[in-house]
């Protein structure tokens, strides 16, 4: 057995003001609490809010604080993310830090909840890291699992362990909820995400493991939630497949050649049929122009004279 504690923190987040010395105290009391726990995940956007006007510079002092507070606690972080301001762009953007304080790598966010977070230009590349002895690491953002490459791309990386900061505060909670499951399940490891409060999100967090099923669920409040992992679950799993039986990784290993829609050059003329990726309206103009068309269309018959025989 490979444990390894993790410790989810669901919080309050203010649009309009700082939540960076929060994260702090929350992490004091989480170590306060818990010293047994190895690593801390905050939710999506917690340290200054969804509002792209609060956008950092990376690096700066917002992970010089976290760093501190990594080094100070000797645990690894994951501090949620923050909108970053580099150069003329904007990218939601995640930072791992290790216990020594060290900035082990970052993550933009690869799929900006478009249309709706506009101004923010998606990254490029995947993030997976050591822990060293314990496992390897993905991370992965809120909208970026809605797309399954992505996470299956971390696991074929050899991701044991998805951490995924949310920020989701709409009525499809519910489908995330089910899609987190699903991640778990077919790339057969765990799924740690945790989601913010207020500003940042409506709640309910949830992990999962490499059979899909759910290990812990928050509510709708304020919650610390630490678990002791087992990673072996995952590699037996990958071994032996999902409660004994599917081997999705390995099944996918022997196909992967099939998918011809990912092939450069590949002509997809549905997708292409869909339209642009813009917010949807009351009545989009197409169906106005319908609408009038039909307005001056003349009736077929218009004298009602049916001809001879009729």
């Amino acid at each position: 057995m490979n444990p390894f504690a993790i410790a989810g923190i669901q919080m309050k987040v203010s649009a309009v003001a700082s939540n960076v010395e929060m994260m702090k105290l929350k992490l004091d009391i989480t170590m306060s609490l818990y010293p047994w726990v190895d690593m801390v995940v905050f939710s999506e956007l917690c340290g200054y809010g969804p509002l792209t006007h609060n956008a950092q510079e990376i690096p700066g002092d917002f992970e010089r604080e976290m760093q501190a507070a990594a080094k100070k606690h000797g645990v690894w972080l994951l501090p949620g993310s923050i909108f970053e301001k580099s150069e003329d762009k904007i990218y939601n953007t995640a930072t791992v830090i290790n216990p020594q304080g060290e900035i082990v790598t970052r993550y933009r966010k690869m799929f900006p909840f478009y249309p709706y977070e506009v101004g923010v230009t998606p990254g490029s590349n995947f993030c997976v890291f050591d822990v060293p002895g314990i496992a390897k690491f993905g991370v992965s953002i809120c909208y970026d699992m809605w797309f399954p490459e992505t996470v299956r791309t971390l696991a074929v990386m050899g991701a044991e362990v998805i951490l995924h900061p949310t920020m989701t505060g709409t009525i499809d909670r519910d489908i995330e909820l089910s899609i987190v499951r699903a991640m778990a399940a077919v790339n057969q490891c765990y799924f740690f995400d945790v989601n913010g409060l207020e500003s940042g999100g409506n709640g309910r967090s949830l992990v999962c493991g490499p059979d899909g099923r759910v290990i812990y669920q928050a509510e709708g409040n304020e919650e610390i939630f630490p678990l002791e992992l087992n990673i072996n679950r995952v590699r037996r799993s990958r071994e032996l497949g999902v409660l004994r039986l599917g081997q999705p990784l390995k099944s996918f290993r022997d196909h992967i050649g099939d998918f011809n829609i990912y092939q450069k050059d590949t002509q997809l003329p549905y997708l292409n049929s869909l339209g642009p990726l813009i917010k949807p309206t009351r009545l989009d103009n197409l169906a106005k122009l319908k609408m009038k068309e039909h307005e001056y269309e003349p009736p077929e018959n218009p004298t009602g004279y049916k001809g001879f025989g009729a």
